[in-house]
């Protein structure tokens, strides 16, 4: 290395032969540059290097035969094991092609460069006037267009230390003394840089001598220095690349802040020069520090600290003030002081339950367009939902083990910043998972939300067989009055009464303090049957889950399902009275075909209600149950997966169970046309109830006949006997049948619409209902008549 760097500084600067010292001088220069890191800034890319290459050789022998040799030679090149710094070989020759042939040797090496020519006077033969053919051909260079322009204006050369000096300045921002800036700014208000007048060149110049001397001093001070402009322009070029770059991005972040800001400038990352990657990369960790600061705040304790509205998460200004509705003061479940019983009127609270979801959906917001590009929807959603579990734990749920629920968070994030990306995803799954695992443990362990689920399921769905059994047989008598003769009082009774007597007594006491006996508001004419129904109450933050809008749905679902249960336990009493009381009907014998009828006719209804009980029961209740309880043991998801399924839950059952319609304006048509039946089947159950008691005082007066064919007189004439004569019969006939007929006929409607629908389920109970195609030959047999 050091007979290489011998010989170069011999070519370069032949009087170093006879000036050891000099020699050592130049020669300890030359290694101190080698061993710095010049022109190592950027990345070295040697596919780059060579494209550069081959567009050179393409300019210089457009033929293209010197591209392909010079490919062939860098793939046998490439193959060289023996070689290590094959970059900076092509480098070097790369930089030599590259070089005008009239430059200086000291383009590579400024320091060893000849001294500069000396002043010119005036008069004085110019470098311009002595340039070949050759030269003016090409051109000429700025600085050979300057020193002319200045001799033009009869004004001095300006040596290259001066030059220099005024550039050290200008590069501080101060003007200097050859090259100022101009007091006046241009169209983009940045100033221009203006040549001023030499303050001697009006004296007269120096003499050749003195010419001489400033040469071999501007020599001396190059040498002792090493700096030139050139070498000053290599070491600028970085900074200037950086304050363009800077410049570019201040342009086109004018109106962007925050999260926007940080996807502009991630923008130029993806830029395939290296150097506009690793500046962007530089940048990008400075201007993403408050970013971080804020989501690592939001991710770890739910706290959204954001006052120049920079976040993605966002707070809605009319909420912001408002916390999470508190839980009773009486603990958990005490709803009041009657244990949930009371009677008196029943304060309003919908506005209240319905804060915590909406707090929970509205309070904070998703913004997509602030959130940055290196995050992704996906972990920005997962931000979003951590944060927001951590704020409803801390504020609702006031959980005791919040402290070192945040200490595990803490120590599973570290510090979050923009160079490590891998480590700021790894971070976000763990606080999300933490802290959904965290809150459903408090929904379910604390809370007991699975306990409100089953009963909900257990007394408003009547999944309690015994107790809906037991509750029909005790309000059926008072259900039957008018609505403005019940009171409060007696239903909450006979609601606890129907508990106690069945396995519902086994439930906790906390969901059993939630059920409550209340009447719908009613209208004039209107009967218990129509107003009764059952409450379950609900506080927070269970309420978030079990919002208003839920509670409505599963009070729907009860009204429907209670006027089933009332049906079937009409045609079961009505069965088993028809059933006993055989042995009476046999003293009427011509009524015997039309009880005939009426059992086939009953027989008919009792399929059909047992048939929709079993579906909305076991088809659509329990099979909606099993997919939401699925959900509830895997524990996968937040709280708004937890909220989503369960809505799922809900309206996978009105819908099926109400056997709605998709289509507009019809969706409850099959639902009306269901509760015609009902209505259809009590009416006719009453009926019946009318011909049984015309039976009965039928017999009973055939006996009184006989009797006093015997002289014995044994019945008195009562209001019933003079209701019940021969006259009304055939009016209470012509009832049977025509509620009878008027039952299969709505129901072979039903049949029918339901083998359209486009629910799957609601099909097969068409078939159910018609499982021998009763009503389809029915049908063809009316037709055919």
């Amino acid at each position: 290395m050091s007979d290489a760097l011998e010989s170069l500084v011999f070519s370069l600067v032949p009087q170093a032969r006879q000036d050891e010292h000099l020699k050592r001088q130049l020669i300890a220069h030359c290694e101190e540059i080698l061993s710095s890191n010049i022109g190592q800034t950027a990345e070295k890319d040697i596919g780059h290097l060579a494209d550069l290459i081959k567009r050179h050789l393409l300019q210089t022998t457009p033929s293209g035969s010197s591209t392909l040799r010079f490919t062939n030679l860098l793939s046998r090149l490439l193959d060289q094991p023996v070689l290590s710094r094959k970059h900076a070989s092509l480098q070097f020759l790369y930089t030599l092609a590259s070089t005008p042939t009239s430059a200086p040797a000291a383009s590579f090496l400024p320091a060893l460069a000849p001294p500069p020519p000396t002043r010119p006077s005036s008069k004085a033969t110019t470098p311009i006037d002595s340039q070949s053919p050759n030269r003016n051909q090409r051109g000429k260079s700025k600085a050979d267009l300057l020193r002319e322009y200045r001799l033009r204006l009869g004004q001095p050369h300006i040596p290259e230390h001066l030059i220099l000096r005024d550039t050290l300045y200008l590069l501080q921002g101060i003007s200097g003394k050859y090259v100022q800036f101009s007091v006046t700014k241009d169209a983009d208000q940045n100033k221009e840089l203006v040549f001023t007048e030499d303050p001697m060149s009006s004296a007269s110049h120096a003499d050749e001598g003195g010419r001489e001397n400033s040469a071999a001093e501007d020599r001396t001070r190059e040498e002792e220095t090493g700096l030139t402009l050139k070498r000053l322009d290599v070491w600028i070029e970085d900074w200037r690349l950086r304050m363009r770059m800077m410049s570019v991005c201040v342009e086109g972040a004018r109106d962007a802040h925050g999260g926007a800001l940080v996807n502009l400038i991630h923008g130029y990352a993806e830029n395939g020069d290296p150097f506009i990657r690793k500046f962007t990369n530089q940048l990008l960790e400075e201007v993403s520090k408050p970013f971080f600061a804020t989501l690592h705040k939001w991710l770890f304790s739910g706290e959204l600290y954001d006052p120049f509205s920079e976040f993605f998460v966002a707070v809605d200004p009319e909420l912001a003030h408002l916390q999470y509705m508190q839980p009773s003061l009486q603990g958990v479940g005490q709803l009041a002081s009657d244990g949930g019983f009371g009677g008196g009127e029943v304060e309003d609270t919908s506005e209240e339950h319905a804060g915590g979801l909406q707090l929970w959906e509205q309070k904070y917001r998703f913004q997509k367009d602030m959130l940055p590009a290196f995050v992704g929807e996906t972990f920005g959603r997962k931000i979003f939902s951590t944060g927001k579990s951590l704020n409803f734990i801390r504020y609702s749920c006031h959980d005791s083990d919040w402290v070192a629920t945040r200490e595990r968070l803490s120590n599973t994030g570290g510090t979050l910043k923009y160079s490590d990306i891998v480590g700021l995803e790894r971070s976000i799954d763990t606080a999300y998972q933490i802290a959904s695992q965290r809150l459903f443990d408090v929904f379910f362990d604390k809370y007991k939300l699975l306990d409100h689920l089953l009963a909900l399921k257990h007394y408003l769905l009547l999944g309690y067989g015994d107790f809906a059994d037991q509750l029909m047989e005790t309000l059926g008598p008072s259900l039957s009055k008018p609505a403005n003769a019940l009171y409060r009082h007696n239903l909450t009774a006979t609601l606890e009464s129907a508990l106690r007597s069945s396995n519902a007594q086994n439930d906790p006491p906390d969901v059993l303090r939630r059920l409550d006996a209340r009447m719908l508001e009613y209208s004039h004419g209107e009967i218990g049957w129509d107003v009764f129904t059952l409450e379950y109450k609900v506080d927070a933050p269970i309420d978030t889950v079990l919002d208003p809008t839920a509670m409505m749905k599963y009070l729907k679902l009860f009204n429907h399902l209670w006027k089933v249960k009332r049906v079937a336990s009409t045609l079961r009493a009505g069965w088993m009275r028809i059933a006993g009381g055989a042995k009476t009907f046999l003293r009427v014998p011509e009524l015997d075909y039309d009880w005939h009828q009426i059992r086939l006719v009953m027989a008919e209804m009792i399929h059909f209600i047992r048939q929709i009980e079993a579906y909305c029961h076991l088809e659509v209740m329990e099979c909606s149950w099993q997919d939401l309880h699925h959900f509830i043991q895997k524990k996968e998801g937040d709280l708004d997966a937890l909220i989503e399924n369960h809505r799922a839950y809900l309206d996978r059952m009105v819908k099926k169970v109400l056997l709605l319609s998709p289509k507009a304006g019809r969706e409850e048509n099959l639902l009306n046309q269901v509760r015609d039946v009902f209505t259809m089947i009590l009416n006719f159950r009453e009926a019946t109830d009318d011909l049984y008691n015309y039976c009965l005082t039928e017999s009973a007066r055939r006996d009184a006949e006989k009797d006093a064919a015997r002289g014995v007189y044994t019945r008195i004439e009562t209001a019933e006997d003079r209701r019940y004569t021969a006259e009304s019969l055939p009016g209470i006939l012509s009832r049977v049948r025509e509620y009878g007929a008027a039952f299969s006929e709505r129901v072979q409607t039903i049949v029918q619409a339901l083998a359209s629908h486009p629910d799957l389920d609601c099909r097969f109970l068409g078939i159910r209902l018609s499982f021998s195609d009763f009503y389809k030959t029915r049908k063809e047999q009316q037709l055919r008549a």
